[in-house]
């Protein structure tokens, strides 16, 4: 079969946004033993959360049942550029990270390898990205829309009912007409048809109270998720930590959170970026786009077929069509790195081969069909049309 697996990053790499919901808390008082809350009353609390400036270490942990790879010599996962190595590399090993946030236009995360760092570094419109291990920079300009954005909406923006939408299909935004209280009770609303909800308790995290919002799917094993903990600020409603359970696994599956903050506002400095001396630089502008008008279509897009998406919920199963993983300008020949990895974390079956971890099964088919979803491997495999 063809062993093109630049699809790994494309597949894994929404584990790792995870991640992106803890890094913007804001100064809060000491742990104490807040009120009761609802859920409900929870995600109010979440949606009123304002961005501030701290810095802080976060710690994640992963245990998906993956190898974990070799730190050093030929197809390791620290060995090199291949996308997906690093990517593995994050999904399969422990990592710290420091954190560190100026309002919702100055950020800079730095992942602390063993003898090498990788950073990203925002500072108003403009946007870095440096591994020091292969010396490589790009930079990224953002277009005035992106760059005024609020910082990290937890609860995104609620589209208008369909028959209030504006000319050409495409619904405009009401996030600023909604209270905290109305965006929860639509969250709840969305959120219960397939899981349950619920506040399980108050705990500490980084010293401070939090309340811990319990997502539990309804499915039961047709899912490979057990349940999700969002430990949510009891001062402030900003969440510190997130930890994704696997049905069966005693052990978390996916952990991510802060074990220490600092409210005092970090140094100017570190958020300004010159490149080293011999690094490789490369520059990119980020298209500005606006939700209020209708994207045109790419003039290649029939070229381009769209996934196809079965069940609801936990149990959905997405299917990419042959092709769509691709990436501009790559070779469908995959690297010796990628086969290596291929080989070591799939398993041969009718029609291709299957990548099962505790949270996540990817099918690859000999076609260049890739069905993924957190779903058995059986369940992927009955979805094949």
């Amino acid at each position: 079969m063809n062993k093109n697996v630049k699809w790994l990053p494309a597949i894994l790499a929404p584990v790792l946004v995870i991640g992106a919901v803890v890094a913007a808390p804001a100064v809060a008082r000491a742990a104490s033993t807040p009120p009761d809350k609802t859920a409900q009353q929870v995600l109010a609390l979440i949606a009123t959360a304002k961005d501030a400036a701290y810095s802080g270490t976060v710690e994640q942990h992963s245990d998906l049942g993956l190898p974990q790879l070799p730190t050093a010599g030929p197809g390791s996962s620290a060995g090199g550029s291949d996308a997906t190595a690093q990517i593995l590399d994050l999904l399969t090993a422990d990592h710290t990270a420091r954190v560190f946030v100026d309002g919702a236009s100055k950020q800079r995360v730095q992942v602390l390898d063993k003898l090498a760092e990788r950073d990203v570094i925002r500072n108003g419109s403009e946007v870095w990205t440096y591994d020091s291990k292969t010396k490589k920079a790009n930079r990224i300009t953002l277009s005035a829309r992106s760059s005024a954005g609020s910082g990290t909406p937890i609860i995104g923006p609620v589209p208008n009912d369909p028959d209030t939408s504006t000319p050409g299909g495409s619904a405009t935004p009401e996030l600023q007409t909604l209270s905290p209280a109305q965006l929860a009770d639509r969250a709840i609303q969305a959120i219960t048809p397939s899981t349950y909800v619920a506040v399980t308790s108050t705990a500490s995290v980084a010293g401070r109270a939090v309340y811990e919002l319990e997502l539990t799917p309804k499915t039961g094993s047709a899912t490979l998720v057990s349940h999700v903990v969002l430990s949510v600020d009891a001062a402030t409603g900003l969440p510190l930590r997130v930890v994704v359970d696997a049905r069966g696994q005693k052990a978390d599956a996916f952990s991510v959170g802060f074990s220490s903050i600092d409210f005092s506002t970090p140094a100017a400095s570190l958020f300004r970026f010159t490149p080293p001396t011999g690094a490789t630089v490369t520059t990119h502008t980020a298209p500005a786009t606006s939700p209020t008008k209708k994207p045109h279509a790419a003039p290649n897009a029939a070229a381009h077929p769209k996934p196809t998406v079965t069940g609801t919920g936990w149990d959905t199963i997405v299917e990419l069509p042959a092709g769509a993983t691709a990436t501009k300008g790559s070779s469908p020949t995959p690297s010796a790195t990628q086969s290596k990895l291929l080989d070591e974390l799939t398993t041969a079956v009718p029609g291709g081969r299957a990548l099962q971890t505790s949270l996540l099964s990817v099918l690859l088919l000999d076609d260049g069909r890739v069905l993924v979803g957190s779903v058995p491997i059986a369940s992927l495999e009955s979805a094949v049309q």
